[in-house]
């Protein structure tokens, strides 16, 4: 008989549509938490400027959290889901089930070893409960938090 998978909430930031990676958080139900914001850049899209980079500084993440070189990334979510049997993601939107994938990559035909992995994108999750509104790790765990309310577990 298998585990259940851990269920995994994730979201993230970028740069306006299709844009760079600017932050990725996944917040499990056991509580574990992983976040991950990149050095700020230039060339950032005037929405992203005035509602997401804000945060990012008035939190305090981007620097406490930093990943200096992107190709650190996928390993770095590899070693954090290695703890779990499967993972089961849950998001709010299409685009961070993306971002998440895309970043299991790291190089032609190459990619970090996960356990097994199942996704899940529902709309009705939305993140509007959000602490940090924008913030990739106070968002995941809004989503995570209305997740267990409609599933009756708070």
């Amino acid at each position: 008989m298998t585990n259940k998978p851990m269920e995994v909430f994730i979201d993230a930031e970028w740069n306006g549509y299709r844009g760079d990676l600017i932050s990725m958080a996944m917040v499990a139900m056991d509580e574990r938490e992983f976040y991950r914001a990149f050095p700020l850049f230039t060339g950032t899209k005037p929405w992203v400027a005035d509602n997401v980079i804000p945060v990012l500084r008035a939190t305090g993440t981007a620097g406490k959290y930093a990943v200096i070189d992107r190709k650190q990334l996928p390993f770095e979510i590899a070693e954090w889901l290695a703890p779990y049997d499967a993972v089961h993601l849950i998001a709010d939107w299409p685009e961070d089930i993306e971002r998440f994938c895309r970043a299991l990559i790291t190089g032609h035909g190459m990619r970090v070893d996960t356990p097994p992995l199942t996704m899940e994108v529902r709309r009705d999750l939305g993140s509007s409960d959000s602490e940090f509104p924008h913030n990739a790790l106070a968002d995941a765990r809004a989503i995570r938090d209305l997740y267990l309310t409609m599933m009756g577990d708070v």
